[in-house]
């Protein structure tokens, strides 16, 4: 089965407080439509963070900071395996404008099943939630 390996930006309000993500919902493809969260394809010769900054200046026009790997998720599709890593982002420069999604929302921790994910990303979801609970609790 082909593997693809793709990295992830889930774009937090701020990395200290993580109080609101940054969701997409896809504007093209097979999965069009589906909530995501915005990256893609890491390309020869870049690193997975490299890779971040460069989608999401692509996707979004802006740039991000990367911050830590989340997690990396594994997920066969029916047609090719993906290998997603998962970085807590945030804006760093520039607007958000969405180049390739058809819509986006800012998510809180109650908002986070208010979307239809697709089907990888329904595995990042909960990390995010234990992220996003983990300092609330600590408030």
């Amino acid at each position: 089965m082909k593997v693809i390996r793709v990295v992830a930006a889930v774009i937090c309000d701020s990395m200290e407080h993580k109080t609101k993500i940054f969701a997409t919902a896809r504007g093209y493809g097979e999965f069009k439509g589906g909530w995501e969260f915005p990256g893609g394809k890491i390309e020869p010769g870049e690193t997975p963070q490299q890779a971040v900054v460069r989608e999401i200046k692509e996707e979004l026009d802006a740039t991000v900071k990367v911050g830590n790997l989340i997690t990396t998720i594994e997920y066969d599709y029916p047609t090719f395996h993906l290998s997603m890593d998962c970085f807590w982002c945030e804006i760093e420069s520039g607007e958000i404008k969405l180049l390739e999604a058809e819509a986006a929302r800012w998510l809180g921790k109650d908002e986070l099943d208010s979307v239809e994910w697709l089907p990888a990303d329904v595995r990042v979801v909960e990390e995010i939630r234990e992220g996003m609970e983990k300092y609330t609790d600590d408030k």
